[in-house]
């Protein structure tokens, strides 16, 4: 009996978790600097290393494509990461001067703050290697495909090993020249839906970890504004990192991939429900902070 209370517990705890990331990420899409325009982007990083003919190829289709190899990108992924370190650390930093009476402000509004710019350097890192526009327009509207798409790359920023397996299936998939609805497709396919919802939980579990560090960074007064800028960036930082890793391991972002020879297809039928869901929320946040950050 006294299991089964335990059990219920937390499942609903888990649930609140996961209803809780759907808040955040909502609030965080309302954000007005939150999309990145995928051909402004790429024009205004690539053509600091690039000519006009390659950063024009690499815009119609992908950096790859373009014969722009991983390698070629290293600098310009860094310098996107660090950039919105610096960003997203300040911020944090600033809302920890209050202290402790102002935390019932800050706290939610820090947290919204990490995820606008954690789903600001996904856009970024994505678009470098290989994917196209993750977000529809500025209006903050969250449709199914959206929200699945923008929970698997958070997923994958965690370690959340079935978030990276669904990108990899995803990325193994796709043709040279797939259309974007074939995409759309895929993201709203019916077996997804029960990985994304597993994905979501594990994101919830592991943001409420980073809220109560947080909010313990900001009780102490210009003291907090430090703690709370490091919680920020140990956790931001590896995370964008991570991320960064993974896609540059996909086919998306290998130039010889675009040299093979490929028929490009009409349809796209990726079954997701083959994913191991088991292991994932036996993971914790530590396993993010501890992560080795190499090649800063």
């Amino acid at each position: 009996m006294e299991n089964q209370v335990v059990k219920e517990e937390n499942n609903q705890e888990v649930t609140a978790a996961s209803k809780n990331f759907e808040k955040i990420l909502r609030s965080s899409m309302e954000l007005p600097y939150i999309k990145i325009d995928r051909a402004s982007f790429l024009r205004k990083e690539l053509s600091k290393y690039f000519i006009a003919d390659v950063v024009d190829k690499a815009i119609a289709t992908t950096p790859a494509q373009a014969g722009i190899s991983v390698k070629g990108l290293e600098q310009i992924a860094k310098s996107c990461i660090n950039n919105e370190t610096s960003k997203v650390t300040a911020v944090s930093a600033a809302a920890g001067i209050p202290g402790f009476k102002a935390m019932a402000v800050t706290v939610p509004a820090d947290v919204v703050q990490f995820y606008g710019h954690i789903i600001r350097v996904l856009q970024k890192l994505a678009y470098l290697y290989g994917w196209q526009e993750l977000l529809k327009d500025e209006s903050g509207e969250l449709d199914d495909e959206t929200t699945n798409q923008l929970t698997i790359f958070i997923g994958a920023m965690f370690g959340v090993n079935s978030a990276t397996a669904v990108l990899s299936k995803i990325a193994n998939s796709m043709t040279h020249n797939m259309p974007k609805k074939l995409m759309s497709k895929a993201l709203t396919h019916g077996t997804i839906y029960p990985v994304v919802k597993k994905i979501a939980k594990v994101i919830g579990i592991k943001m409420t970890k980073k809220t109560f560090a947080s909010a313990v960074g900001k009780a102490i007064p210009i003291v907090g504004a430090i703690a709370s800028g490091g919680v920020t960036y140990t956790i931001f930082k590896p995370m964008a990192v991570r991320l960064k890793k993974h896609l540059a391991d996909l086919p998306l972002a290998d130039v010889d991939f675009y040299k093979e020879p490929r028929e490009n297809s009409d349809t796209i039928d990726i079954d997701f429900s083959d994913i191991d869901l088991s292991d994932d929320e036996n993971k914790n946040v530590a396993d993010v902070e501890s992560e080795v950050i190499t090649n800063d």
